[in-house]
């Protein structure tokens, strides 16, 4: 049985409900065989792919207006998935992306809070292709570059799943490595800019090829 202590909480955007199950707080940790060790992930950062950070919310925020139909939409590093949760409302061709081996299974329970339907989920290692995956038209994300290597490894991941013509949407509370990341994304042929979020001091970062 476990013992992780859960959070319920109902996020209202613009008249759209939804519903979120996260765990308690950042305390919280139980790591089944292993699982995440074997990837590399600690005791220290385990939790950080079950709570829902600022940079989430308001990338969630986002996907409640942003145009979607004909669109084929990855979320990198969904966490407890709620952009993708908006976007699945909404009738969209969403595919959920994230390493932590709890992801799948939140997002999961938090598809059911919601009655709605299942969302492809994808095991995603932002250093290897995976030919699987497929390419998209439009890439999200929120508080991806918290360590310094997250950067060129995430740009290579974006490159190479992104259609010739793509969109990247990056939600970042201005962490150190966002700039390294612009640079590679320049690199791969992305123009960009940058917008703000109100009562959000980070940035939202688009990215056009």
């Amino acid at each position: 049985m476990s013992t992780l202590e859960m959070r319920y909480k109902t996020y209202e955007f613009d008249g759209l409900d939804i519903h979120l199950r996260t765990l308690k707080d950042t305390q919280q940790f139980e790591d089944v065989d292993n699982a995440a060790e074997k990837l590399g992930i600690n005791s220290t950062v385990w939790p950080l792919f079950g709570v829902l950070w600022p940079s989430g919310e308001v990338l969630a925020k986002l996907m409640v207006t942003k145009p979607i139909e004909g669109l084929r939409i990855l979320e990198m590093g969904c966490g407890v998935g709620l952009p993708s949760l908006v976007l699945n409302s909404r009738d969209a061709d969403v595919t959920a992306s994230d390493q932590h081996p709890l992801s799948e299974t939140f997002l999961g329970e938090n598809t059911k809070l919601n009655k709605s339907s299942d969302i492809p989920f994808h095991v995603a290692d932002w250093a290897n292709y995976d030919e699987e995956l497929g390419k998209f038209d439009l890439i999200i994300g929120s508080d991806l570059l918290y360590q310094p290597d997250h950067a060129p490894l995430l740009a290579k991941f974006v490159h190479n799943h992104a259609k010739d013509k793509a969109e990247v949407i990056l939600v970042d509370p201005r962490r150190g490595n966002v700039s390294k990341f612009k640079k590679e994304m320049t690199l791969l042929n992305f123009s960009h800019e940058v917008t703000y979020s109100e009562g959000f001091k980070g940035q939202v970062i688009n990215f056009i090829r």
